[in-house]
């Protein structure tokens, strides 16, 4: 049972979320109405800058269309594929990584180099590789989520606790009971924080081929809106893009609260 303090503090708690969650909506609807009054009223160029009224009527005509959630759906695919592939496979090196030393004393500065290239250079090889379809969108995805993991999981490593590490030694403890028992448990926030960099930069990746090669998705529709000057087009994708940003952020978000409660 909880006592009288804590239930208060709950629902203290509670409220300032929903406060919280309040002013955040009408920091929304206030940028939503600015922007339709200021494009009503041309003080920016609508053409330009469309409208929400224009980006909802065009959502409604890509639905009518049946075109909307195939666009969405693609986008969404090609980025939790890459999402789930990039942190396995990430994950694996980085242990992979810890466990030998030396290597990563190898590979440190090749993994600084292609962190900090951009990925979209090696697009036109990549489409040579994997072929202009979804495989070399999720390939050029791949080559960012991976990275990223490989490096905030590996740093999450290093910063465990270097008495805890000496204790467990000490105690007989085997390398692979090291890693189980404290090493993967100690960077639990470290990879949670991975995750929620990780599905962003994800679906940068997957946006960034879009533009390159594909025939679908909510990055074609925004490419395809440029070359015509369909510029509702555009920032229709946008908005679709923040939309679907929001929505995985939070996803990743639940897996942290659930997994935070089974623990």
């Amino acid at each position: 049972m909880y006592s009288e303090e804590h239930k208060l503090y709950l629902k203290k708690q509670i409220i300032y979320k929903w406060i919280i969650i309040g002013i955040q909506l009408f920091f929304i609807l206030l940028f939503l109405f600015l922007w339709q009054i200021l494009s009503e009223k041309e003080i920016i160029n609508p053409f330009i800058f469309s409208s929400p009224k224009r980006v909802l009527e065009t959502i409604v005509k890509l639905h009518k269309n049946q075109t909307l959630y195939n666009h969405i759906g693609i986008t969404v695919y090609e980025t939790l594929i890459s999402f789930g592939i990039g942190t396995i496979l990430g994950y694996f090196i980085a242990s992979i990584l810890w466990w030998w030393r030396s290597l990563y004393d190898i590979f440190d500065p090749f993994l600084t180099v292609l962190n900090s290239l951009p990925k979209v250079a090696l697009g036109p090889i990549i489409i040579i590789w994997a072929g202009a379809g979804i495989n070399s969108i999720i390939l050029m995805a791949l080559f960012i989520s991976v990275i990223i993991t490989i490096i905030h999981i590996y740093q999450g490593f290093k910063e465990v606790d270097l008495i805890k590490i000496r204790l467990m030694k000490s105690l007989g403890a085997s390398k692979f009971q090291l890693y189980s028992k404290l090493m993967i448990p100690a960077t639990f926030p470290n990879f949670i924080s991975t995750l929620k960099v990780n599905i962003s930069l994800t679906l940068i990746g997957v946006i960034m081929g879009e533009f390159l090669v594909s025939k679908e998705g909510i990055g074609y529709l925004i490419m395809y809106g440029s070359q015509v000057f369909n510029l509702n087009l555009v920032i229709t994708g946008i908005f679709l893009l923040g939309i679907v940003a929001a929505i995985m952020y939070y996803f990743v978000c639940f897996i942290e609260k659930r997994l935070i409660k089974n623990d």
